[in-house]
Order: C-alpha cells, then sequence, then structure tokens
C-alpha cells in the first residue's frame, strides 16, 4: 500500500469557464491555466502519480505543450491511471477537499464524484469530494482563487515495488 498527496491552485479570471472534478460549474469567473486549469482534477493526479513515485502532472503534461491547452483534466487523468497501472498499481481510495469561497459546490459534488471515478475506472464509492471556504482569509478566501487538496491510497499489483 502506498499514500500519495496532491495540492493545486488556480487563479479565478474573467472569461473561462469554472471546471471543477470535469463539472462545469456556474459562475461569473473561471480558472487560468494552460489546460481547463480544473484544480481538483490536478491535485488528484499529482496525488496519483506521487503514490507511484511516477512524478508530477507537470512532468507528464507540460504547460509548455501546445497539445495541452485547453486540455480536459478528467482526459488527462484517465491517462495518470494508465500510467499507474502500467506501474503494476491499482487505486484503493482517493480523498480530496477544493477550497473556495464560491460558488456553493456542494449540489455539484455527486457529478464530480462520478466523473473522477470514471476517469480512474473505480467504483464512486472509492472517490470522496469535499468543499470548503477559508472564512474570507487568504488568496481563496477573497475570491483571487481556487485550491484542492487530495490524498490516495494505491496498491501493488502485478508484483509492484
Amino acid at each position: 500500500m502506498r499514500i500519495g498527496h496532491g495540492y493545486d491552485v488556480h487563479r479565478l479570471t474573467e472569461g473561462r469557464a469554472l471546471i471543477l472534478g470535469g463539472v462545469k460549474i456556474p459562475f461569473d469567473k473561471g480558472l487560468l491555466g494552460h489546460s481547463d486549469a480544473d484544480v481538483l482534477t490536478h491535485a488528484i493526479a499529482d496525488a496519483l502519480l506521487g503514490a507511484a513515485a511516477l512524478g508530477d502532472i507537470g512532468t507528464h503534461f507540460p504547460d509548455t505543450d501546445p497539445a495541452y491547452e485547453n486540455a480536459d483534466s478528467l482526459v488527462l487523468l484517465s491517462r495518470v491511471c494508465v500510467l499507474l497501472q502500467d506501474a503494476g498499481y491499482a487505486i484503493g481510495n482517493i480523498d480530496s477537499t477544493v477550497v473556495a469561497q464560491a460558488p456553493k459546490l456542494k449540489p455539484h459534488i455527486p457529478e464530480m464524484r462520478k466523473r473522477i471515478a470514471r476517469a480512474c475506472g473505480v467504483p464512486t464509492e472509492r472517490v470522496g469530494v469535499k468543499a470548503t471556504t477559508e472564512e474570507h482569509l487568504g488568496f481563496t478566501g477573497s475570491g483571487a482563487g481556487i485550491a484542492a487538496h487530495a490524498v490516495c491510497v494505491i496498491m501493488e499489483i502485478n508484483g509492484a515495488d
């Protein structure tokens, strides 16, 4: 068994869609980034890669590569899961937290869980997504950006490690 942690943050900006966990969230701003800037999916990908000692999302999908401009982060997460499987690991579970003052995310969490689970090839019951505010403190609390944390457990299969 191995444990991984991931963290990502992106600035909020006008003129972009807000995508979290692969779900388009109605909001007047979106996240600035090379891909779709889905901080939740990026944090989960980094947790999975880190648990398997396979680097990070920037190593596999660099923001200097035009191929990943406006990329769907769920597609990138699916590719991370293929790398994980090729390295001999299976996902035990994923737990994550989105840190955002606004918008309210609770109504969107069930769909986020489903989409993340589908991208990872695991049952929805193995994916946890939570949301919190920072009580108007820091960059997330002021509405300047959104952050996400993720942890995961992966297990050895096929004699990895």
